[in-house]
Formats: structure tokens, C-alpha cells, sequence
């Protein structure tokens, strides 16, 4: 599984102080001032959280808290479709 925070709402200054901040060493941090990925995946507010197959397809998304025992069961399930 790839994990991987979109930025967009904020400046990149403020995006790169929230990676300085919490640290982002276990997955990627992009910035997309455009919000287009937002629009292409769907995202409306933030928090937001889509799971993605390794095709581009979504499974699903969350706004708010997502459940991450449901995050890993749906990657492991579309990992052996």
C-alpha cells in the first residue's frame, strides 16, 4: 500500500510547516495549489481520506476520521483481487 497526503487548501509554506511539524517519513506529502486531484478524486472538505487501487479505481472514501482496520481490509482485499 501507498499512503499519500494531498496538500491544497493552505500555502505550500504552511503545507511544508505541517510536514516540518508532524512529520510525513511514512508516506509522501504533494502540494496541488490547483485543487484538481481534489476535484479528479472527489474530495469536498478536509479531513478526506480515498483508497485507491493500484488501477486509479476508488474503492471508497471518508470525510472526517476513517476507520484504519477498514482502510487495511479493503487494501488487502483489493490487493488480492
Amino acid at each position: 500500500m501507498i499512503v499519500v497526503g494531498l496538500g491544497t487548501q493552505d500555502s505550500l509554506g504552511d503545507a511544508n510547516d505541517f510536514v516540518e511539524e508532524y512529520g510525513t517519513q511514512s508516506f509522501t506529502m504533494l502540494w496541488d495549489e490547483s485543487f484538481e486531484t481534489w476535484m479528479e478524486i472527489g474530495i469536498t472538505s478536509q479531513p478526506s481520506a480515498v483508497l485507491i487501487a493500484a488501477d486509479g479505481t476508488p474503492i471508497t472514501g471518508w470525510v472526517g476520521p476513517f476507520p484504519p482496520d477498514e482502510v487495511l481490509r479493503l487494501a488487502a482485499e483489493a490487493q488480492a483481487a
